[in-house]
């Protein structure tokens, strides 16, 4: 039996594992599929404190030392799909896909967000034929193409200025009339040449033969419709959408508090309604869902979590 089982191996899960690794707990991470969580497919990181200005900090590099510092730390890896889990007694389980059952004191849950989808016909026809919600996956694909990007926030603006330096011609289609990034985020989409900004629209569908190749968009204030055609020469365009996540937290419904979006709810030190179960990241009810701010809740679930076994027995 782990004294401490972590769901996740995004920053948040890593994180924890450092941290209970150095105070000694017998802790396993589980992982679903990669390392690092969402940040993995992100190609530069600027805003997590302690990079060297001018330096190229992917996702990828950043957790992977991560990962490595948990380990050194005798954090134990698995990877594996918890598809139940039982919190109403001790030990708590975790049941995995393949049968496997894990007991644990305690359980922190680090499952992340996934990409939400804009739920439009032929989104999920063409994923992977001309839709992606991965600049740094798909962009080589779309080099001298003509691509679009969905969405005003931070991510979808800065992955646009990623795809910028493939892509022959990027249209970013925000559906307010205002962007929600950073300003120094807007500035550089500002300086960037064949980056183009169209405000108060969103498609109503995607079409293609076999890749796509038409958008139909629809003005949001006047409700016009109108096509948007891949160049004739090319014959294709890129779908990129960043409209935000969904939180990672289907199998814990009924056995944690959550919000009415799926947020798990927890307090100051991560804890949930359930005693010994802590959520971190992007899957609990938090303001803000950044790298540095998920590393921290892994800490504090952690610190908190060592603290609280010394009562069980």
């Amino acid at each position: 039996m782990y004294d401490l089982v972590i769901l996740g191996a995004g920053p948040g899960g890593l994180s924890a594992g450092l941290y209970a690794g150095r105070a000694r707990l017998n802790t396993l991470i589980i992982e679903k599929g990669g390392i690092g969580g969402q940040i993995a497919a992100t190609d530069s990181i600027e805003n997590y404190p302690g990079s060297l200005v001018g330096d190229h900090e992917s996702g990828v590099s950043l957790t992977a030392r991560m990962k490595e510092q948990a380990q050194n730390f005798g954090c134990e890896l698995k990877i594996g799909t918890a598809v139940d889990v039982d919190f109403s007694s001790h030990p708590k389980t975790i049941t995995l896909s393949d049968g496997e059952v894990i007991e644990s004191k305690g359980v922190i849950i680090a499952t992340g967000a996934s990409p939400r989808k804009l739920n439009v016909p032929g989104e999920k026809e063409y994923t992977g034929k001309g839709v992606s919600y991965c600049a740094t996956c798909d962009a080589n694909f779309f080099e001298d193409f003509e691509v679009v990007v969905v969405g005003g926030g931070n991510s979808a603006i800065e992955e646009a200025i990623y795809l910028a330096k493939f892509a022959r011609k990027v249209t970013i289609l925000v559906r307010r009339d205002v962007l929600r990034c950073d300003a120094v985020v807007k500035e550089e989409a500002d300086e960037t040449e064949n980056l183009e900004i169209l405000y108060n629209t969103s498609i109503k569908e995607i079409q293609g033969d076999p890749f796509v190749n038409k958008l139909i968009l629809i003005d949001n204030v006047t409700k016009e419709e109108r096509e948007l055609l891949a160049d004739e020469d090319d014959g294709l365009m890129g779908v990129f959408v960043f409209v935000g996540t969904d939180p990672q937290s289907k199998i814990f419904e009924g056995k944690v508090e959550m919000t009415e979006n799926g947020n798990i709810v927890t307090d100051q030190l991560m804890r949930t309604n359930v005693p010994l179960v802590y959520a971190i990241g992007d899957v609990r009810d938090t303001p803000l869902r950044q790298v540095v701010t998920a590393a921290s809740d892994g800490a504090i679930a952690a610190v908190t979590i060592e603290k609280e076994l010394k009562s069980v027995k």
